[in-house]
């Protein structure tokens, strides 16, 4: 057996429960053959008096001692009087005792017994004489050699022809070696639950200790676990508040530069200090939306898309991104499937792939973009985690020939912020937005790679039953849409933001109503003579939030139009698709998208 000390806590529990099954299995057949034992000797012994009994009690009182040897031990008839008194007993076996036949006579063979057996053997056969009736003992009688033997004594009264009792006749029969073997079986039997119960107490203990040891390495293991997460943390908010600093850095110095001019009258330079501001806050929407992907918490809007042709819509885009020195492959996909997802964030992920692939190709190479059907069975997503299914996906694979990655840095390749890419030449976030869009997708992401043949990732979407929504092109700008008579219940709890949604609506020509709060705007719905034709509302509002209120104001206004202006779609607030009538808008939005998106809510 292992020694306690060496072997892993699991090897020793195992064999403290090995060792407890055997002790009860030999408990058990010792048990069963004590039984077997005792019933074996009682059936020999009872057959023995009985034939004893049938010898003495068919004829007169025996004048001739008679010792009978069996294959167990001697046994010897004796007679008593009406009053119990001993009358005769063999020679031979007075002579086994060391006394003569004399001495065992009348009351005297007492003296025999053991003293602690003398009392109750002496109550035992004056009760039997008392009464008449069979008498039936046990006891310890010292022997020649000056040892005690157990002694097994049986007698039954005789009649008269009027059935009183005229004497009696009995047999004494050895029963030393079954006492001996009955007390050795029941001492082995002690020991062994004594065994048993030592090693249940030190299984017990064992068990205890090990819990302990559980106990402390899954304390051990939690606080690795936080110190891992407070680190993720910290590299997250660290990469966040630089790319922020430098963003806001951007907007403030813009934003300054222009106050100077205009105060200086220089209105010339207005235009080039916002566009500057402008294009910060365009970068800081993508930084927050790629976080937002991440997390599984971007609004993402499904449509049924044929992955096929949304990359050959892309590839003009992506062969100038990839530059000459790079060949480009998108091979034919034959009774491709659909797949339900937000084409706009698939688009971004395979420009995210596409230039990850080409900085991994710096003197050129060969990219793939191949799509095709896949099914996944149990054997492929068993071990990948509880939320990748089995089941039908379109896969999207980018495969190319670059420098490849180590398995450490594939393993690390989704956390936010982690790059391999010289300081300035990557924000860490692409993969890791990639991973978020497809997870929120219910799909699921693996890369294969090695180092000096290039890298494979592929993208897994789950399978669509639908009709395809056809790839969109690039758009001209239109003309600001206007408002046709209507009213909009903006509802807002940041002041600044609710004042400019309202100066926008209202340049657009719309009658705005504000309200600062859920329970605010409420009231304002719950006002019949109100006409209401829009409820544009914020979701994360206090009190109620937007969908709260929302699913409020459809009690009292059937139909009524909602456009939701959101961060994030928070699955609190979304538990399921949005009902009919219902938009969503992510901030931050410009004028336009926000004058285009009502317009259209409008004529819908």
């Amino acid at each position: 057996m292992t020694p306690l000390d060496t072997a892993p806590p699991s090897e020793r529990l195992a064999e403290l429960e090995a060792d407890n099954r055997r002790l009860r299995e030999a408990l058990r057949d010792a048990h069963t053959a004590l039984r077997a034992s005792e019933e074996r000797c009682m059936l020999l012994l009872g057959s023995q008096e009985e034939e004893a009994f049938a010898g003495a009690v068919s004829g007169a009182a025996p004048t001739v001692a008679h010792v009978v040897e069996t294959d167990l031990s001697p046994r010897a008839a004796w007679s008593a009087d009406v009053e119990g008194r001993i009358t005769h007993v063999p020679a031979a076996w007075a002579r086994a005792m060391g006394v003569t036949r004399e001495s065992l006579l009348g009351d005297h063979w007492l003296r025999q017994v053991h003293p602690e057996d003398r009392a109750a053997t002496s109550s035992a056969w004056a009760r039997a004489v008392t009464s008449g009736s069979t008498y039936d003992a046990e006891f310890r009688v010292r022997s020649a050699e000056g040892r005690y033997r157990w002694m097994h004594a049986r007698a039954r009264p005789l009649r008269d022809a009027e059935g009183r009792t005229a004497g009696w006749h009995g047999v004494t029969q050895d029963v030393h070696d079954r006492r001996s073997a009955v007390d050795a079986l029941r001492e082995l039997n002690e020991t062994l639950e004594t065994r048993v119960a030592e090693r249940t107490h030190e299984l017990a203990a064992t068990n205890a200790r090990l819990q302990a040891e559980m106990g402390e390495r899954e304390r051990a293991e939690a606080a690795l676990r936080q110190a891992q997460k407070m680190e993720a943390v910290g590299q997250l908010t660290g990469g966040i508040a630089h790319d922020f600093n430098n963003l806001l850095s951007g907007i403030m110095g813009s934003l300054a530069l222009l106050e100077k001019r205009l105060e200086l009258g220089q209105v010339d330079q207005a235009g080039r200090y916002i566009k500057a501001a402008t294009s910060s806050v365009n970068r800081a929407a993508a930084l927050t939306h790629r976080l937002l992907a991440f997390s599984r918490r971007q609004p993402l809007e499904p449509r049924a898309v044929d992955a096929h042709k949304l990359i050959v819509s892309l590839e003009e885009l992506i062969r100038r991104t990839l530059g000459p020195s790079i060949q480009l492959e998108v091979p034919a996909a034959p009774a491709l499937w659909s797949t339900l997802c937000d084409p706009n964030q698939l688009e971004n992920a395979l420009l995210n792939l596409v230039i990850n692939a080409r900085d991994a190709m710096p003197s050129g190479g060969r990219l793939r973009l191949e799509t095709v059907n896949a099914h996944l069975g149990w054997d492929e997503v068993d071990g990948q985690g509880d939320d990748v299914l089995e089941g039908d996906y379109v896969c999207i694979r980018v495969s190319d020939t670059g420098t490849g990655m180590t398995p450490d840095v594939i393993a690390r390749a989704f956390e936010p912020f982690f790059t391999t890419k010289p300081l300035g030449q990557g924000t860490g976030l692409g993969l890791s937005m990639i991973y978020g869009f497809v997870k929120q997708s219910d799909g699921h992401v693996r890369i294969d790679s090695r180092v000096g043949e290039g890298t494979s990732v592929k993208l897994f979407l789950p399978r669509f039953d639908g009709a395809t929504a056809e790839a969109g092109g690039l758009t001209g700008a239109a003309q600001t849409p206007r408002a046709e008579g209507e009213t909009v219940l903006v509802v807002e709890d940041e002041a600044l933001l609710r004042e400019l949604v309202v100066e926008i609506l209202g340049e657009l020509g719309y009658r705005t109503i504000e309200a600062e709060d859920g329970p605010a705007g409420l009231k304002v719905v719950q006002q019949k003579k109100q006409r209401i034709d829009l409820l544009v509302t914020d979701i994360g509002l206090p009190g109620l939030n937007g969908r709260q209120l929302a699913d409020a104001a459809r009690e009292s206004r059937p139909g009524l139009k909602v456009l939701f202006m959101t961060g994030y779609a928070e699955n609190a607030v979304f538990g399921h698709e949005l009902d009919a009538g219902m938009q969503m808008i992510t901030k931050p939005f410009n004028p336009d998208a926000l004058a285009a998106r009502v317009r259209e809510m409008f004529k819908a």
